[in-house]
């Protein structure tokens, strides 16, 4: 038990440092409580898509990539085209997106192909060819924008004609279009894709000849039929038609749908194992583990009625869209693992050998590596901005990078490493101290400012500590190289007998 506690402590190490500095400079700050998470869950609504957009590389075995400033670079270039030319809204938004992504795929392509003349660099070149891209876009926007293709819009261009703008505001085109998405838009939405999406499945299976289970499907149409019913009644539509959801209301609804989900097992369970199938039964459900789950879903449920949580709950609202995109994009990660792609980019993260071996194009498989990268950092700039409402045309790319890194770093991710959760984690943690340092700095030593350069003081410091650590882990002398050596290993000899 002890070499246990030994190993979680050492393992974890990052993660409690930073809980300790958390909880220190929130006490010192002298801030309430109410505005501390509120400040936090917008900036996890935020920054959240653009640090989760770092695991995949990870996975590949690519490291750390610097370079989703280029990804940020087309979201910008995108958003200031769209700005241009005047669209507004989601509707604006969503193009945005469209526009954004193909100058994301071939930056992404570009950058993965001159990865793969740098093997075991990637994380220095990344961080070099941000700055030499950061030229380029300079240069774009500085010159091209005006001197070369004439655009004639005196908000968005300097007065001379020639260059851009250092601020863009986004207050008329999309500002919060994203967040400001109503909630009955969504479930309206949710319900023609479920339609759509069976639809096609059980087309797809006829057209290959393959049985359809109309059963299952027909449950799954009118679930979903009536889901969407529910919003035609008075009361459901007008809590709907919000477009956040008080925290409150979250955490309610989290445990309602946790005992519901528990019960639904149950049930199935119980059918199954009625039915003499015991061992599919006991598989697929364990009444233990749902047992708990439902105390805990009582007793956070039970907490929600102390006065000081109370007070929290009910200041916090959070942007519904956003959140959604923030929870698809983790659902998105963990299926891609599971798909023979997700498998190969394992495989190569792991060994480049085993994985030439097993005949994976290591070189095709780490360019998608890094174009799913760069779509996703764009797609998470775009977010970025529209919450802000405002662009720094030559600097709101810049840090991108230090910060999203930083962030899934203090998460207790590695250079080899990276789940979600440690993302997450990440994110909470590096924004709580982002908030609350430089009020300690103030109550502390009377100036703010020492405690922003305590934080980019941190942010720098986890990145280099990261580093450091992996070139000590990588050194053919290191006591932890054996120990690593050994693990890679066996996960390779492991991933070649699976392929």
């Amino acid at each position: 038990m002890t070499k246990k506690i030994s190993n979680f402590l050492v393992q974890n190490m990052v993660v409690i440092l930073f809980m300790i500095l958390c909880v220190l400079a929130t006490y010192f700050s002298k801030q309430p409580l109410t505005f501390v998470v509120s400040e936090l869950f917008t900036r996890i609504a935020r920054n959240s898509f653009i640090v989760l957009s770092l695991i995949i590389p990870v996975i590949a075995g690519m490291g750390l990539n610097f370079g989703i400033v280029i990804g940020a670079m087309a979201a910008q270039l995108a958003i200031f085209l769209t700005t241009y030319w005047g669209f507004t809204g989601i509707s604006g938004f969503l193009f945005t997106v469209v526009l954004a992504t193909p100058f994301a795929v071939f930056f992404g392509f570009l950058v993965g192909k001159l990865f793969n003349y740098m093997k075991g660099n990637e994380m220095i070149g990344g961080l070099v060819l941000g700055y030499f891209a950061d030229g380029i876009y300079q240069l774009v926007f500085l010159f091209i924008f005006g001197g070369v293709i004439k655009m004639n819009n005196s908000t968005l261009m300097i007065p001379t004609g020639i260059g851009v703008k250092n601020t863009i505001d986004l207050k008329d085109t999309v500002k919060y279009a994203l967040d400001t998405v109503p909630m009955l838009t969504i479930v309206e939405l949710g319900f023609y894709l479920v339609m759509i999406i069976l639809a096609c499945s059980a087309a797809f299976k006829l057209v290959k000849k393959q049985p359809v289970d109309w059963k299952s499907t027909g449950i799954k149409a009118v679930a979903a039929a009536a889901a969407y019913g529910l919003t035609f009644i008075g009361p459901v539509e007008r809590f709907l038609a919000a477009d956040r959801l008080l925290l409150l209301s979250a955490v309610e609804l989290g445990c309602l749908a946790t005992v519901l989900w528990q019960l639904y097992g149950f049930v199935k369970w119980k059918i199954q194992t009625g039915k003499g199938n015991e061992e599919a039964g006991s598989g697929a459900f364990v009444p233990v583990k749902a047992g708990v789950n439902v105390i805990l879903a009582a007793v956070v449920y039970a907490l929600t009625y102390v006065p000081a949580i109370y007070n929290i709950l009910i200041v916090v609202k959070l942007p519904v869209m956003t959140y959604l995109c923030i929870g698809a994009l983790c659902v998105f990660n963990n299926i891609l693992m599971k798909t023979r792609l997700g498998q190969n980019m394992r495989t190569v993260g792991q060994s480049r050998t085993v994985a030439n071996a097993a005949g994976i194009d290591v070189d095709k498989t780490r360019i998608i590596a890094m174009i799913f990268s760069t779509v996703l950092a764009s797609w998470g700039q775009l977010i970025f901005l529209q919450n802000v409402g405002t662009i720094s045309t030559y600097g709101a790319h810049t840090q991108v990078g230090q910060f999203a890194i930083a962030a899934l770093l203090v998460g207790g991710a590695s250079v080899q490493k990276a789940t979600n959760k440690q993302a997450l984690v990440g994110i909470v943690l590096f924004h709580t101290l982002f908030i609350v340092s430089p009020l300690a700095g103030k109550e502390l030593f009377g100036d703010p400012v020492i405690g922003e350069y305590f934080r980019v003081f941190v942010s720098y410091g986890v990145i280099a500590l990261a580093l450091a650590m992996h070139a000590w882990k990588k050194a053919p002398g290191g006591k932890v190289s054996g120990r690593q050596g050994a693990g890679r290993k066996g996960k390779a000899g492991k991933a070649e007998r699976t392929v």
